[in-house]
């Protein structure tokens, strides 16, 4: 399990969107109010945005997010519109590492997951692997759910590259549900493609995680924001409906489609 959060709007600094806010991602690394099956996000943190020339960059650690000395002077000095992040909560069999440690990113897109499939690597992994070109694969550096995750959506956006992220979604949930049988499956994710974050409230059988959206704070002026526990005490954050997949864009208003 792990505490998302993702920003779009006008530039502001990183530290505004990680750090500061009341209930910030920070203090959710030792303060989670609606965490399940864990207590704390201190097995590694990381954030993402996208560099002048539109590429996907990613910061990652496997430290507490408290313990990380370089984060205050990243976190004052970095600024962007779009910010994507994560602290993490390691779930049996996914070891504390680097490599396993969200947000993911290939040339467009970046990624991370909140959540984990039971039995992931004797249920699920083989057959995620079996579809994957051997480009894809070889991208692969760790071993969770959630890396494994965001190899089959890019596979299946490769092989239907028409559909857009939506589709893939969609279609990413349904093979899910294929390769599940009675184990658990909580299916929470945040992708975008640097012009849009595309977050889903998803789980197989098992209720869904915690995700809520605003684009109302005060807190972030003309800016949207999607986190797994409310960022501030704002009346305007409102939760995203159980096994729906919430689109977020510049200037016009957030939809919610039924996965």
């Amino acid at each position: 399990m792990c505490r998302l959060a993702a920003y779009l709007g006008p530039a502001i600094p990183l530290q505004q969107f990680l750090l500061e806010p009341p209930h910030s991602l920070y203090r959710q690394s030792w303060e989670p109010r609606e965490l399940k099956y864990a207590k704390l996000n201190a097995d590694g943190f990381g954030f993402g945005w996208y560099s002048p020339d539109d590429i996907p960059t990613a910061y990652t650690s496997a430290l507490p997010i408290w313990a990380d000395s370089n984060l205050p002077g990243l976190a004052r000095t970095l600024t962007a519109p779009l910010w994507l992040a994560e602290v993490r909560s390691a779930t049996s069999g996914n070891p504390v590492h680097q490599f396993n440690t969200a947000p993911f990113c290939d040339a467009q897109h970046l990624f991370t997951h909140n959540g984990f499939i039971r039995d992931f690597h004797h249920c699920v992994q083989p057959e995620i692997t079996a579809m994957l070109i051997p480009e894809i694969a070889a991208d692969i550096r760790g071993n969770t759910d959630s890396e494994y995750l965001f190899a089959c959506l890019r596979q299946l956006l490769l092989d239907d590259a028409t559909g857009g992220l939506p589709a893939a979604i969609r279609q990413l949930f349904s093979l899910l549900a294929e390769m599940i049988t009675t184990q658990a499956a909580l299916l929470n994710i945040i992708v975008t493609d640097g012009i849009k974050l595309y977050a889903a409230r998803h789980g197989i059988n098992h209720e869904c995680p915690s995700l809520y959206y605003t684009t109302d704070d005060e807190l972030f002026p003309a800016g949207q924001v999607i986190a797994s526990e409310r960022l501030t005490e704002d009346d305007f954050w409102q939760p995203v409906p159980e096994h729906h997949l919430l689109i977020i864009e510049p200037d016009n208003p957030p939809e919610l489609l039924a996965l």
